[in-house]
């Protein structure tokens, strides 16, 4: 039988690899908003959401080895397969779309539903719970920002 921590990394990978999806003419409008004079950690972006997502992953897995396979595991699996779906969405949606509000309603709906999965989860394990505050930490710069670009680029809102 597959090991659960490799199943739920391959899950993770090939989600992650959904914001592929984005074709050049999206990203060369995204390239030319203005951005905030303090958005000095823009390069980083990539990497704090590898990691945030690696801690997610590693949540699940705690999840999933505490009572594998019962009815509430499925459904939290399900919540953290939506989370990072709603997640890797927000960059091809809004930039299909030229949206920024498309990104700040995403960024939204990945918090509250980060939110909601951390009190489900927190009577599991307070390890899994601990994993999942990255997200919960990181969230809300990231929609703060994209508020801002609002505010910056207002034909492009």
């Amino acid at each position: 039988m597959i090991e659960s921590w490799i199943v739920i990394g391959v899950i993770t990978l090939f989600i992650e690899f959904g914001s592929f999806l984005i074709i050049p003419r999206d990203v060369k409008w995204f390239a030319q908003l203005r951005r905030p004079k303090w958005l000095i950690f823009e390069p980083l972006i990539p990497l704090i959401w590898t990691v945030i997502f690696i801690c997610g992953a590693v949540s699940a897995n705690i999840v999933w080895q505490k009572n594998p396979g019962s009815l509430i595991t499925w459904l939290l699996m399900g919540l953290y397969l939506l989370l990072e779906i709603i997640t890797v969405a927000y960059i091809p949606l809004m930039l299909r779309f030229r949206s920024l509000k498309t990104g700040e309603i995403i960024g939204l709906t990945g918090l509250i539903l980060a939110i909601v999965l951390t009190i489900c989860v927190l009577p599991i394990s307070g390890l899994a719970t601990l994993l999942l505050i990255p997200y919960l930490a990181w969230s809300p710069i990231g929609t703060y920002t994209t508020d801002e670009l609002k505010e910056l680029n207002p034909l492009d809102a």
